[in-house]
């Protein structure tokens, strides 16, 4: 039974090539790029090469790319680092979509007394953009950061960044966007678009897992959240990760020879079976969607006994976490979207690769199809 792994959101599979890849720094080329011996000299090397092809990638420079262990340590060092930099300032802006590495930094930043305002978005997920420009405008002076996510990673909405970026330098805030979902992907000019801090992560470009980086604009200051040796200009210490960062580098060259639009057309073919099956698609349903995304709701059914009939099947798709707390953490964003508790239940989220074929899209509706008949008798 061929296995369609359909959670690509969720993570994605380390490739040989970029296994191979990691492979070499493990068990050869393996030294500390702090020691001054030659294998140490070798490690540093290709970790800075590595950082300028991801600094390429979003036209930054080398030196602003900081390594972490990924998107959730990114968010927290772009604004738990910007709070400790700038003590006074205590208003921040997200989106009410934001994931929860973004979330609870901010929960916790209330609690302290800082001010946290959510921008609405639309039925489609793009954020309100009026009320955005509206609260730049008000007591503008004590915005400590504006952050939102470049692409939900629920249902694919894709945020008109530069415009965001604009509105930010206008209102004089710095703006860092979440780009787990769109890192590789989706094309990212950090100075068009007027972006200060930027968080991407390897494990959804086909990378390893706890590896990823911070974009912080050259004479932005934060303070790190990490101390010890003082890697990664003392604001990430720690050995690096040597293997994960060549991994995270192969990954995007590899990344960019994926044929989008074939798997984008795949995914609107399987849009329209499953609007066909009374599914409702959430989110943007055009060019404001990530190519690979699709979340249906199929009011009435529960979600998770969906995901598990399917998985019998051999194929992988997501309902959120079974646990509880994570499931409310989850639900805001769909709230914020206006979905009910009948549509929230019964939505999955289902993210292409460029394995799944037009065979496949048709054992996918098939198997779904039978369970929605099974289910209402």
């Amino acid at each position: 039974m061929k296995k369609l792994y359909l959670d690509e959101t969720a993570t994605t599979k380390v490739s040989a090539e970029i296994f191979n890849e990691m492979k070499k720094y493990y068990l050869e080329e393996y030294g500390n790029p702090s020691s001054m011996h030659e294998m140490g000299e070798k490690a540093l090397k290709a970790i800075n090469n590595a950082r300028e092809k991801l600094a390429k990638e979003i036209n930054a420079k080398p030196h602003e790319i900081i390594f972490t262990s990924g998107g959730t340590e990114s968010d927290n060092l772009a604004i738990q680092g910007l709070a400790k930099a700038f003590p006074n300032k205590k208003k921040i802006i997200i989106s009410a979509i934001e994931h929860a590495a973004v979330m609870e930094p901010c929960r916790f930043l209330k609690s302290q007394g800082y001010k946290i305002i959510k921008i609405g978005v639309d039925k489609t997920g793009v954020i309100k953009l009026d009320e955005l420009e509206k609260e730049l405008d008000n007591d503008n002076k004590n915005i400590l950061l504006v952050s939102i996510m470049h692409v939900n990673n629920i249902f694919g909405t894709i945020q008109d960044i530069e415009t965001i970026g604009k509105l930010c330098k206008k209102g004089g805030a710095l703006f860092h966007t979440d780009a787990v979902q769109s890192f590789g992907k989706l094309e990212i000019d950090v100075r068009k678009m007027g972006i200060s801090l930027l968080s991407a992560s390897a494990h959804k470009i086909h990378g390893p897992k706890g590896i990823g980086f911070l974009y912080l604009r050259e004479k932005i200051k934060i303070k790190p959240l990490i101390f010890g040796g003082g890697q990664e200009n003392d604001l990430r210490s720690g050995t690096e990760n040597v293997p994960g960062i060549m991994g995270f580098a192969k990954s995007l060259e590899l990344k960019k020879k994926i044929q989008k639009e074939k798997i984008k057309e795949l995914r609107n073919k399987l849009i329209e079976k499953l609007e066909k099956l009374e599914g409702k698609i959430n989110g943007a349903k055009d060019e404001k969607r990530i190519y690979n995304n699709i979340h249906v709701s199929f009011p009435g059914i529960n979600n998770e006994t969906l995901v598990l009939f399917l998985s019998r099947k051999g194929i992988y798709v997501s309902a959120g976490s079974a646990c509880d707390s994570k499931k409310e953490k989850e639900d805001y964003v769909l709230e914020a979207l206006g979905l009910d508790e009948k549509e929230r239940n019964g939505s999955i989220r289902i993210t292409l690769n460029e394995e799944v074929n037009t065979k496949d899209i048709e054992f996918i509706v098939k198997e779904i199809s039978l369970f929605l008949r099974r289910f209402k008798l």
